[in-house]
């Protein structure tokens, strides 16, 4: 049985516990992602978003802590979508080239997922008054934000321009 949310905490904990969901499944996804990836920078940022991602479920696992409550079974089933259509391009009979752009759009829709979700949490926080939890969502939507700019550019200044042909 699902907990009836009553007011902003428990909005607060729904969308923390969905947030948690996604970094576990991206966590799953993105070594997939990197292997698949032709070109060596993206292959790159996707192993180092890895990593990053590793950090900010941990920074999750902290923010549950202050809050005293469990992450749960949520499934994010927004993000579980998003794997999917990933998964389904890698599937698809394409070049090197076009592959490694088709992931980039991939990774930027995830990425602007996390920063939605993140940024609502951010502000829930603040809200709130739970000033450490703020500080510690801050710091992961600014590395989302950091990870999509680091993709944007990767895609205008090489992988896309290689696509075209």
């Amino acid at each position: 049985m699902t907990k009836k949310l009553k007011n902003l905490e428990d909005l607060f904990e729904y969308e923390l516990k969905d947030l948690y969901s996604a970094e576990r499944q991206l966590i799953q996804a993105l070594p997939k992602m990197a292997k698949e990836a032709k070109n060596p920078t993206l292959k790159e940022a996707f192993e180092s978003h890895l990593e990053e991602t590793k950090g900010q479920k941990e920074r999750l696992d902290r923010v549950f802590a202050l809050l005293n409550i469990k992450h749960g079974n949520t499934k994010c089933l927004a993000m579980e979508g998003l794997i999917e259509e990933g998964k389904d391009l890698i599937d698809e009979d394409a070049t090197p080239e076009v592959k490694d752009a088709g992931l980039i759009a991939a990774a930027q829709k995830i990425e602007h997922y996390e920063i939605s979700g993140y940024g609502t949490v951010v502000h829930y926080a603040e809200k709130l008054g739970h000033k450490e939890i703020h500080q510690l969502l801050s710091e992961t939507l600014n590395e989302e934000k950091k990870a999509d700019t680091k993709l944007n550019d990767l895609a205008k200044k090489s992988v896309n321009q290689k696509a075209i042909v």
